[in-house]
């Protein structure tokens, strides 16, 4: 009788990627210390990214969709880095990212403050809010001074 004490490179791979989609550099991290044999942690992503398990453009897609509401395009770029996405994905979604930024950032800031600041200090504490969040310095003065609030 064979008890398997620990789970398969394999199965804690999937395991991962059943609760939310990783780039291979991210299961390499979080599976390095349970690679016993050298060279199967390498074999086993290679198997999972030729069958499809492992996509940069589904894990780029699915950081959008969850923080494109939220963060700005440089805050997001950052993520897709540390996640080790090759840079074209990381190019290719920056550009998405791009076309959306002033009113991503203005739906930020209206949920956020809802009104514009009575003053210099209020209109720097917005700004820095923004600029936390990503977003880029152009589109954060035209948020807080208000520009572009009658393009719709």
């Amino acid at each position: 009788m064979t008890t398997q004490a620990q789970p398969s490179l394999k199965s804690r791979a999937l395991r991962y990627l059943a609760a939310r989609e990783h780039s291979r550099a991210e299961l390499e991290r979080k599976l390095r210390s349970a690679d016993e044999k050298a060279g199967e942690l390498a074999r086993v992503l290679d198997e999972l990214e030729a069958k499809g398990f492992i996509s940069a453009e589904r894990v780029a897609e699915s950081v959008l969709h969850r923080r494109a509401s939220r963060f700005g395009t440089s805050r997001i770029r950052r993520e897709l880095q540390d996640k080790g996405l090759d840079a074209e994905t990381v190019q290719a979604s920056v550009e998405r990212l791009r076309a959306t930024e002033f009113e991503r950032a203005r739906e930020v800031w209206r949920r956020k403050f809802a009104e514009p600041a009575p003053d210099a200090a209020g209109r720097a504490k917005q700004m820095r809010f923004l600029a936390a969040r990503g977003f880029g310095t152009d589109t954060i003065r035209r948020v807080v001074s208000g520009a572009g609030d009658d393009d719709e």
